[in-house]
């Protein structure tokens, strides 16, 4: 059984190798600048506390008290 169908530059090649890691590159770069901006869209909203004073220890209530800033 003779193999006469090799290609180094075909799909399956370097060709394809190329072709995969510009995709995977794309793909890493994408989600990184996708989580950039998330971040630094959050960064500018803090939170406030609209009243400190009636904050308690272990409080679920607690989650009521803070208001995203604008």
């Amino acid at each position: 059984m003779e193999n006469t169908n090799r290609n180094v530059f075909g799909i399956h090649g370097i060709t394809g190798m190329l072709i995969a890691t510009v995709l995977l590159l794309s793909i890493l770069a994408g989600l990184t600048v996708w989580g950039l901006v998330a971040q630094q869209s959050v960064a500018d909203k803090p939170y406030k506390i609209t009243d400190p004073q009636a904050l308690k220890m272990r409080d679920t209530a607690n989650a009521n008290q803070k208001v995203i800033g604008k």
